[in-house]
């Protein structure tokens, strides 16, 4: 189950600097500190911004691609959906976020094996996610 959470968006965006050199997940780089560009996470999260919005999660049948209870998606309701994306859905008049399965018949799927793959008579996609923010210390 969703909620929709309104989420203000300030006006001004906020570039931070962007490293050129990629963070291995095993052993640290000796490389330099050396900033390259600026990254403005709007820019970057935000493809169409008239057609985006911010929708919280809620629930853990996506845990397994790392989107969990809280997180915040950005959510484009003018991208067409395509087989695998992930996607916002509504069933019964509840929204939830799965993963479109188009073959070998529509089909939205958990990424959580305790949750069941669903397959709706009225299949409705509200929109497509496109990034989500996973935050690593605690607070909404």
């Amino acid at each position: 189950m969703l909620y929709i959470t309104p989420v203000a968006i300030d006006p001004e965006k906020v570039p931070l600097p962007l490293f050129i050199e990629r963070c291995p997940a095993g052993f640290p780089s000796p490389c330099a500190d050396y900033a390259d560009a600026e990254l403005d996470l709007n820019d970057y999260c935000i493809k169409k911004k008239s057609s985006s919005f911010f929708i919280r999660a809620i629930g853990n049948s996506m845990s397994d691609i790392g989107l969990h209870s809280g997180d915040l998606m950005v959510v484009d309701k003018s991208e067409e959906p395509h087989h695998g994306d992930i996607v916002i859905a509504e069933i019964d008049g509840e929204f939830t976020v799965k993963r479109l399965l188009l073959t070998p018949r529509p089909a939205l799927q958990a990424m959580n094996p305790a949750y069941p793959t669903l397959y709706p008579d009225n299949l409705q996609i509200f929109g497509v996610v496109m990034a989500f923010v996973h935050k690593t210390r605690g607070g909404e």
